[in-house]
């Protein structure tokens, strides 16, 4: 299932879109404990595209940087949040959509 907050998730799943193949690694972040932000260990593992719910100005800003792009709106398996980007149905990420860091309210990623 798409998490509740994308930075602080137990793991990641990955896919090849070229192959299909599906590697499901630990979130092994400072949000977790350990060190690195989420999209510094996402781009270890050549991830190039980010689908998440929604998420704050400063990770897409990281992202960004890093050449990883975000589409917002994901929600349900990993499977769905697949095929809403293959149908067109994420769009990209914007600074209007970000959600707030410092907000109170709960957001899936």
């Amino acid at each position: 299932m798409v998490g509740e907050h994308f930075g602080k998730v137990p793991t990641y799943t990955i896919m090849d879109t070229d192959t299909g193949k599906v590697e499901i690694i630990d979130n092994v972040s400072e949000h977790t404990g350990d060190m690195g932000l989420p999209p510094e260990l996402l781009k270890k593992h050549n991830v190039d595209i980010m689908l998440a719910d929604s998420l704050g100005l400063r990770a897409i800003k990281l992202f960004e940087r890093l050449g990883i792009m975000v589409y917002t709106g994901a929600r349900g398996t990993a499977r769905d949040a697949l095929e809403m980007y293959e149908n067109n149905l994420l769009p990209p990420a914007t600074d209007v959509d970000a959600c707030e860091e410092a907000s109170d309210h709960v957001h899936l990623g």
